[in-house]
């Protein structure tokens, strides 16, 4: 009377009576008979499973791409920085910039420290410290990529005054040595 295992079981459990065993054992009879069975069904869903994978695939893929391009691009600004940077600047002045949020002081001698200045050299961050890189070639790396460059002083000198100021004629230099 009963076909398999489990009908066994579940008929001794009591979640199934005789009637629907038998009923669900025709009906698997019938359907293998006459191959009448949700092929359809599981053919679509099938097909379904596969366009959504191939979907997740193409947006995992466009992601590690654009993690590849980046990574890249860093290495190349690292790799220009390193290969510009001026060498042989290290003296006894000392020169304060702010690094995230974090007041820094390299040492430097007193021309670098007088291109700081003026804005002629700027301030960039290297892979383990700081670098001085002319500002033609800091400005190339800020248009690639924005992180690198840690003090511009010639950003600075744009500042306008207000007209009505009446200490507008007196400037106060940033770079006094106390």
């Amino acid at each position: 009377m009963v076909k398999n295992a489990l009908q066994a079981q579940l008929l001794k459990a009591g979640l199934v009576d005789n009637k629907k065993a038998k009923k669900l054992s025709k009906q698997a009879q019938h359907e293998q008979r006459t191959g009448q069975s949700n092929k359809e069904e599981i053919k679509a869903q099938i097909a379904q499973n596969q366009q959504s994978k191939q979907e997740k695939d193409l947006t995992l893929n466009a992601k590690k791409q654009e993690e590849i391009e980046a990574k890249t691009l860093k290495s190349n600004v690292q790799q220009m920085i390193q290969q510009h940077k001026v060498k042989e600047t290290n003296g006894d002045i000392s020169y304060q910039f702010i690094d995230e949020n974090k007041v820094k002081k390299i040492y430097i001698h007193q021309q670098a420290y007088n291109a700081l200045v003026s804005g002629s050299l700027v301030v960039a961050k290297d892979a383990s410290s700081y670098a001085l890189l002319p500002k033609a070639l800091a400005e190339r790396i800020e248009q690639k990529l924005e992180g690198f460059i840690l003090w511009n002083k010639s950003d600075e000198n744009t500042q306008t005054t207000d007209e009505e100021d009446p200490y507008a004629a007196y400037v106060i230099p940033d770079d006094l040595m106390w």
